[in-house]
């Protein structure tokens, strides 16, 4: 069980679902393989863990696809688009679109009061964070199927990050949650 200590820094999660070769979407973004999943009662523990965060992070091409997808937006669940592109002209309610460093960002956001803070993706938002060492966990679903291409859970670059692991639990229908924490890195494994 997750629980909240609001006199600690908060983390920022990544809680997020791969297929098993490691892919979190299609080449084209689609999510079909996923989505089209029957979810066990629980959800895969989802909203036990949505109560402990107040704030959620997205890349644009994430947001976008939400959008896309239906996604509605509320001015008391905050959520934060890093993106290289403009922000439109009018921007959901409860949408910031951020244009700060990502160091900046974190260390803004993390000392407001509140929960934790969900680090959605995608896969470029989520290297830029680790390769800022600003990401405390992740929370990976593999679901049991290979697409064989698609967008990985995190962009491709030359990296070293030490996991921890907290836990496995397994459900029916075949995924496997596994829980890491991200070891702090050695002063000479840091900026390589």
């Amino acid at each position: 069980m997750l629980s909240l200590d609001m006199s600690r820094t908060r983390k920022i999660i990544v809680h997020i679902a791969t297929s098993a070769d490691g892919y979190i979407a299609r080449p084209d973004g689609d999510l079909d393989w996923l989505t089209s999943r029957p979810a066990p009662k629980g959800f895969y523990g989802m909203p036990e863990f949505t109560r402990t965060v107040d704030a959620k992070i997205l890349g644009r091409k994430t947001f976008d696809l939400s959008v896309e997808m239906g996604a509605h937006f509320r001015v008391d669940d905050p959520h934060y688009v890093f993106s290289h592109r403009p922000a439109p002209a009018s921007a959901p309610a409860g949408v910031e679109f951020v244009a700060q460093s990502i160091g900046a960002f974190v260390k803004r956001l993390r000392a407001q009061a509140g929960k934790n803070i969900w680090l959605m993706g995608g896969g470029e938002i989520i290297a830029s964070f680790l390769d800022e060492n600003a990401i405390d966990e992740f929370i990976i679903s593999v679901v049991p199927i290979l697409i064989g291409e698609g967008i990985p859970l995190i962009a491709p670059r030359h990296r070293e990050v030490p996991l921890h692991l907290r836990a496995v639990k397994p459900f029916p229908d075949g995924v496997v949650q596994v829980h890491y924490d991200i070891r702090p890195k050695r002063a000479s494994q840091s900026r390589q």
